[in-house]
């Protein structure tokens, strides 16, 4: 006869450890939280609920819902930290709630829209599809490869990945900036750089140094009002519209590539000598990336590493692999160390 292991004890004040049958029953309902994470965002509740805990009858005045359904929302999400049920019946906020206000400085909204905007419940059960063939399953999905699609044919989720991109630019980029030393350097290249969260930041570290932005027309359109005619930083900044895999058309001392060598082989193959070959030998290359091999976050980065198989067939780096498709491009990798608990930097230089 078997048994069911008991829920192992633990100190005063943390929570016990489920046993390995309930952790998997947790599991497979992991879409459940998705989807009241989605709901409560989408829904404003964290926007309502301000420093003082409301009644659930209060929440749902101020976010149009019914009390019960909302209290059993809420319920749900304060069993995984998010928003707290008082001993009086009331809720107040908890540290993560708050990430899904939208005012807050560090706000996730967007990022938890994007993760679970419609096309993700359609291509999540597809994953053994992927699994087997090694290919994105948006194609067979939706008949167009993954961006083509979303801009031409899901403008309002298109606009839900720009903002959430946006976000997670923002909050990175002061770290980056924070991070690299760039004494020295007179100019520098932010390659596939979206808005120029991340350039500007680095402009405004360093008073005299010159900058170029290199992203798709459509992107660099949008780009940081810091860098734009007018902004504060303009005269000191190149706004290139184009693709990084056909053509990089800018000399700089210092290349910066963030979180895009994610796609298929070729292309970040082709990136690397774009650059390689544009910046010339002696050229300092500081490629920044999510590692699955990263142990903080290796839940978050293995995540987006599958969401990346299913919608266009790329991938997330383990250590070996990224520095493998670096040096195989023929750089030299002079440091890799942590920018922040998600992303690590791949400090490199053209030979000479």
């Amino acid at each position: 006869m078997t048994t069911t292991p008991e829920r192992t004890a633990a100190p005063a004040g943390q929570a016990a450890t489920p046993p390995p049958a309930m952790r998997m029953r947790e599991l497979v309902f992991a879409a459940a939280c998705a989807a009241a994470l989605r709901a409560a965002a989408r829904l404003g509740v964290a926007d309502a609920l301000g420093d003082t805990p409301m009644t659930v009858e209060d929440l749902a005045a101020a976010v149009r819902t019914e009390p019960r359904p909302l209290r059993r929302l809420l319920r749900a999400l304060s069993s995984h930290g998010v928003f707290a049920e008082r001993p009086d019946g009331t809720f107040a906020h908890t540290d993560m709630s708050r990430l899904l206000r939208a005012d807050d400085p560090h706000s996730l909204r967007d990022i938890c829209l994007w993760c679970t905007e419609p096309w993700t419940w359609d291509a999540w059960p597809r994953l053994d599809e992927a699994v087997r063939t090694g290919r994105n399953v948006i194609e067979d999905l939706y008949g167009k490869e993954f961006f083509p699609w979303l801009n031409e044919d899901a403008p309002e989720s298109a606009d839900v990945f720009n903002r959430a991109m946006t976000t997670s630019s923002v909050q990175s980029a002061r770290d980056v900036a924070a991070f690299l030393d760039l004494t020295g350097s007179t100019s520098v290249a932010d390659i596939g750089g979206g808005q120029g969260h991340v350039l500007a930041s680095l402009l405004e570290k360093y008073p005299s140094m010159q900058g170029a932005l290199l992203d798709l027309p459509r992107v660099v359109d949008n780009a940081d009002p810091r860098l734009r005619p007018g902004g504060a930083l303009a005269d000191r900044v190149r706004i290139l519209p184009g693709d990084c895999r056909e053509a990089v058309p800018v000399r700089a001392d210092v290349y910066v590539i963030k979180n895009i060598l994610e796609w298929d082989d070729d292309s970040t193959a082709r990136t690397l000598r774009n650059v390689i070959e544009a910046g010339g030998p002696g050229t300092r290359v500081v490629v920044i990336e999510n590692l699955v091999d990263d142990t903080p976050s290796m839940r978050f980065s293995t995540a987006m590493d599958l969401l990346l198989l299913l919608n266009v067939g790329g991938a997330k780096h383990t250590t070996e692999s990224m520095s493998g498709r670096l040096t195989g491009a023929g750089l030299v990798i002079d440091a890799v160390g942590p920018v922040n608990p998600y992303l690590h930097a791949f400090d490199c230089t053209v030979p000479g």
